[in-house]
């Protein structure tokens, strides 16, 4: 008998191995995106806790002066990574992932006690469906962008945090341009990519019942946290295990 027949089915068989264990990989890019009337100075602990587990994380620094910038600038980032990567959104930044996560780059979504629209619908239309707390929010002198007053800060956003911490946050926010607020979206990710959701059971920027109900209506898996708004930075450990997890599986 040949050997060569022998030869070809043995290098066939250790090529799909190959190919099975690359399809099989986790995904190693992790791509954030923060939301509005924040930075991503807040995603420290997180990004240090994911990189000693192995993953290559970056944060979109997006100028929020609408969704149409924001996506935009998540697609930079996301042409710098090498293979696939898992874009995480908090807030507003839930928006934008929605959106850009149509990149085929793009293994699946995380949404961080974050809005998580369907088509035509924008941040306003849904925050007005199932109010949350009161929050100060102002608008700057040319009434083009708010912000939400720092005194209010620490009660509104980040109650769970250190004062010092609160504080911070509140003097690194972002402001929003109402126009980003506005805008809808056209193209649903969530339809077509695996997504996670974690629910901030103390949010008062975000009904937590309306986090619920968008990601039951996206079939996202969902994780319930006690936090605040702030949740990424209050309880970054139990972010940072939800992460990983959704980025181990939407690597299979």
């Amino acid at each position: 008998m040949s050997k060569r027949p022998i030869f070809i089915a043995a290098l066939s068989l250790a090529a799909s191995a190959v190919a099975f264990a690359a399809e099989a990989a986790p995904v190693k890019n992790i791509v954030i995106v923060h939301g509005a009337l924040a930075d991503g100075s807040g995603w420290r602990e997180v990004t240090e806790i994911l990189q000693k587990r192995g993953f290559q994380v970056t944060i979109v620094q997006e100028p929020i002066t609408s969704l149409d910038d924001d996506v935009a600038a998540t697609k930079r980032v996301l042409d710098l990574q090498e293979g696939p990567s898992l874009l995480v959104g908090h807030s507003y930044g839930g928006m934008v992932i929605t959106q850009a996560g149509n990149n085929p780059a793009v293994a699946g979504l995380v949404y961080v006690a974050a809005f998580q629209p369907d088509k035509g619908e924008s941040l306003l239309s849904l925050a007005s469906t199932k109010p949350a707390g009161s929050m100060d929010i102002k608008e700057t002198k040319d009434g083009k962008y708010l912000y939400l007053d720092p005194g209010a800060f620490a009660a509104d956003f980040a109650a769970d945090l250190p004062k010092a911490d609160g504080d911070f946050l509140a003097r690194s926010q972002v402001f929003a341009s109402k126009e980003a607020f506005s805008a809808k979206i056209t193209e649903p990710a969530w339809r077509t990519k695996p997504s996670w959701s974690i629910v901030a059971t103390q949010d008062r920027a975000i009904n937590p019942d309306l986090e619920r109900d968008m990601a039951k209506r996206a079939g996202s898996q969902v994780t319930e946290i006690k936090a605040s708004h702030a949740v990424f930075a209050s309880q970054p450990e139990k972010v940072a295990d939800i992460i990983e997890k959704a980025a181990k599986k939407a690597g299979e």
